[in-house]
This record gives C-alpha cells, structure tokens and sequence, in this order.
C-alpha cells in the first residue's frame, strides 16, 4: 500500500480508545480475522460509554484505511456498525443502512449493504486505496431521499457532494484519495448510462472525466463502475457493458491529434475545444456505428 496514501499522525504516547476499537475492526478484515461476541460486546460498551465523543479522526485513520486495505473490508465496517461506531466515525455512510435502491431481482437492495459489498468487489480486484475509500462514499446523498420518490433517488450527487467533501476533511485524506471520491459520487451513474446510440455524450463524458489526460484515475472509475454493477444481485458473473463501450470510444479517440486542432484555431479556444469535441464524437460514432449526437445534444447545438 503506497504510504502516500497516508497523513500519519505524528507518533504520540497515547493510543485513544478509538483507535484500539478501529485497529481490533480493522483485523477482521483480514483472511483469519475474527472479532468474537465477547469483544464485539465490549466494544459495543465502550461506544455506550461515550469513549468515542472526544476522538480525533485523524487519530485512527491509518487503522481504518489498514482495514480497507484488507480482503474482505466489510468485516471491519460490519463490525463498527454492530457496536455502534460507524455512528461516529461515518454517520454517512451509516445513514444508509435501510434506504431502498432500485434494482433487477429482487427490485430493491438496501444500500448501506450495497456499498459494502461493493468495497469487497473492489478488494478483490486488488484496487488501491483510494478505489476502495471511493466505494463507501459514491451514494452519500440517497440516506435522506424524499420518501416520495423512494427507490429513486433525484438529486442525489447534489447532497452528496458537501458530505463527501467532509468525510474526507474529516480523516485528513490526501487530495488524490478526495479527488476520486468526488468523481466517482458525479460520474458512476452516468457512466451506467452510456449508451452506443448517443457518441456525442460519449466523447463528452471521457473529456469530463479527463480520461486522455488522466487514464489511470479513469481506469480506476472504471473498476469502482464495474464493482458497482457486479454488487447487485444476479449480476456477479454478467459482463459490464459499459466497460468494452468506453474502452472502444477511447480506442477511437486516441487517433486525433488535439495540437493539430488548436493550430487550427489558434485564436478561439472555445473554437478549438469544440472542434476537438466534435472530432471525437465522430470518431466515436465511426467505431460504435452510431450516431454522432444524441438527440438533447443535437438540440442544444441548434440552440447555440
């Protein structure tokens, strides 16, 4: 696990409750790791006695990121949910325990559950840290979705965004670990939604997604998009659609130079973008036999 990952406390004579709690769930995660009835019990008292009010997050995140690292991490996050301590160190996340998401067979699944399995299909994908912190945080804003509205969820990323962004203020994570929590809460969904039919959001979303110029951060998506799909169930051995889709636009896409374009209009970088837009949606039209707009986007052209 790369250590730059990591903002390590500085060493201190203490050790907090919270952290001995966070490291015994922490070792559950691992391939021998069991916390017995008897402990979980004393932890659970621990929690009752307020020994997590005055805890530092920052104090146990190396512990609770060691127990991600792990190959089974929803055995520490089972384990700090049953003694009560994911209420304290991720209410967030513990807020979606109960709340309904559409979908296949049966035609909800709860997702606090979801996402659990989700950071085990990532572990299994020997994902790095990051993935893995990403994996808990996507769906924050649906714990408190209209009930109106349940199983959907309108608006979702919106409220998401400010937890996000204070989960990881909370732990003190690294900006590159922030960067792709608040990616993934944006794009997962749209990327579920790509479709072969509609080549101009394509090429729009791999621009927005900086996939030409950040490929490793996209094929981290990527997998946290398939793990995603794979959680639901009846669909662990069923292929990500969306996987080959995007893997062939970008394929497509590599082919045009994007100097070549801005030579061209040198004096209009709006101009130049455009051009470059519309070259990749082409390409990818050509390689997905599809059309080059969608049709909201061909009416938004037609507006400029």
């Amino acid at each position: 696990m790369s250590d730059s990952l990591y903002r390590n406390p500085l060493a201190r004579i203490v050790t907090s409750p919270g952290e001995i709690l966070v490291r015994v769930a922490a070792a559950a995660a691992g391939p021998t790791g069991e916390v017995d009835a008897e402990m979980r019990a004393l932890m659970a008292r621990q929690v009752a006695a307020g020994e997590l009010l005055d805890m530092n997050p920052a104090w146990i995140w190396p512990d609770f990121a060691a127990g991600l690292m792990r190959d089974a991490p929803s055995k520490m996050l089972w384990v700090l949910r049953e003694t009560g301590a994911l209420r304290y160190l991720l209410p967030e996340l513990d807020a979606l325990f109960g709340v309904p998401q559409s979908a296949d067979d049966p035609p909800t699944v709860d997702i606090g559950e979801h996402q659990l399995r989700v950071v085990d299909a990532v572990a299994r994908q020997h994902a790095p840290l990051a993935v893995r912190f990403a994996a808990l945080l996507y769906n924050l804003g649906k714990a408190d979705s209209p009930p109106e509205h349940l199983p959907s969820h309108y608006r979702h990323m919106e409220r998401g965004a400010p937890r996000v962004e204070a989960v990881c203020a909370r732990f003190g994570v690294t900006a590159e670990v922030r960067e792709l929590a608040l990616l993934a809460l944006r794009e997962v969904e749209r990327v579920h939604r790509a479709a072969e039919m509609r080549a101009g959001s394509i090429a729009a979303l791999l621009e927005r997604v900086d996939a030409f110029g950040q490929p490793e951060r996209f094929a981290r998506l990527m997998t946290l998009c398939a793990c995603d799909f794979h959680a639901f169930p009846g669909r662990a051995t069923r292929p990500y659609p969306k996987a080959r889709l995007l893997a062939t636009a970008l394929e497509a896409c590599r082919g045009i130079d994007p100097a070549a374009l801005q030579e061209d209009h040198a004096d209009d970088p709006e101009a130049a973008a455009q051009a470059l837009l519309e070259a990749r949606a082409m390409a990818v039209a050509r390689a997905l036999r599809s059309e080059r707009w969608d049709d909201s986007a061909q009416e938004e052209a037609a507006a400029d």
